[in-house]
């Protein structure tokens, strides 16, 4: 168990390794309602459906609401349907929302449980490996807009976050290497140490050892959880370390159509991208990028944005990025492996420079 510490809104990442029946007497701890909606995508409806009877033994009768795999599920359409949903039931301010799913589903669960009656409790089920390590901590919950990734949302932390690694054995190859994006990540952003140890593992990782994939899961959880910890709404800057990667990779779902790239994909290009740029700014030798393409190739993972993607395309999209001030665009860039750091106003020109031309 690792707990997330932010005061009132702190609360537990339980890590299990095949125990459906741990679920219910976890939720029930946390949200003690009669009910509740349980949110799943129909590629995890027997997850899903684990999810309910778990709830159910415990005397929470839960009604469940499917969506569409992918992207395009996160939107402010699906949102409503969901806000139907809870208004059939019908939800009090006590009956909290389950998320079933990968960060999709977490994302589009989150925000309407931030927002309806003002907010509800709200639980993680991540079942993907890009959930599990990232997207299911941290409290950043939304949807997107045509003009951008993740435009509308909120701030709004679990009241827990349950992680069954077995969920892993039967995730399909593209998502789980997806994942893996995220995983690197880590190991550039906050620890070496990490990052070397998944040079020499990557055999074990590939392979979804069970105690490999546990000690992913638990290192990067708890380094998310550390960042969170100290900057939980990206007020001091520290947060921003996370999206490493991640303004290129939002203008590359965004150009390329989201769906065309799943998101730890458009992610691992991304941080080559970064890297590229790290280096042309005279910040990181050469080796810095070449390590991380190579673990990243080792994982089967783009490690460029497709030639077809225009860089003026990709430039628009990413001067609406968050991270963005004024339309001046700031990137994370590496300082050396296990160090990044936020960079303003970078010239276009540089940006442009490590695009498709």
């Amino acid at each position: 168990m690792l707990r997330v510490e932010l005061g009132p809104r702190s609360y537990d990442i339980a890590i299990a390794s095949g125990d459906p029946g741990g679920l219910g007497p976890f939720v029930r701890g946390r949200c003690p309602s009669a009910q509740a909606l349980v949110v799943a995508d129909e590629n995890v409806m027997r997850h899903a459906e684990i999810v309910a009877r778990s709830l159910h033994a415990v005397g929470c009768t839960p009604d469940l609401a499917t969506v569409t795999p992918g992207e395009a599920s996160k939107c402010l359409t699906i949102a409503e349907r969901l806000y139907d949903a809870l208004a059939d039931l019908p939800a009090d301010r006590k009956t909290p929302v389950v998320a079933v799913g990968g960060g999709v589903v977490g994302d589009l669960a989150g925000f309407v449980a931030a927002t309806y009656n003002r907010g509800l409790p709200f639980v993680q089920v991540p079942t993907t490996l890009v959930a599990m390590v990232d997207s299911a901590v941290g409290g950043k919950v939304g949807v997107n807009h045509p003009k951008g990734k993740n435009l509308i949302g909120a701030f709004h932390q679990p009241a827990g976050v349950w992680i069954d690694t077995a969920y892993l054995e039967s995730l399909p190859e593209r998502e789980y290497r997806s994942g893996l994006a995220e995983v690197v990540k880590y190991g550039v952003i906050l620890d070496a140490e990490f990052f070397g140890w998944l040079e020499d593992n990557v055999d074990a990782v590939l392979v979804r050892e069970p105690n490999t994939v546990r000690y992913i899961v638990e290192r990067c959880c708890r380094l998310k959880a550390d960042v969170v910890e100290q900057d939980e709404r990206e007020e001091n800057g520290l947060r921003m370390v996370l999206n490493y990667g991640h303004t290129f990779a939002h203008a590359f779902e965004a150009v390329g159509g989201y769906g065309a790239w799943l998101h730890g994909e458009a992610v691992a290009a991304g941080m080559v991208c970064a890297s590229w740029l790290g280096e042309r700014l005279d910040m990181i030798p050469p080796d810095v990028t070449t390590r991380q393409v190579q673990l990243l190739k080792s994982f089967d993972l783009p490690t460029a944005p497709k030639q077809e993607w225009r860089a003026d395309a990709l430039i628009e999209s990413m001067r609406r990025d968050k991270k963005s001030r004024a339309g001046r665009m700031r990137f994370v860039l590496p300082k050396r492996i296990g160090e990044v750091e936020t960079v303003g106003d970078v010239n276009e020109a540089d940006v442009r420079a490590v695009l498709p031309s």
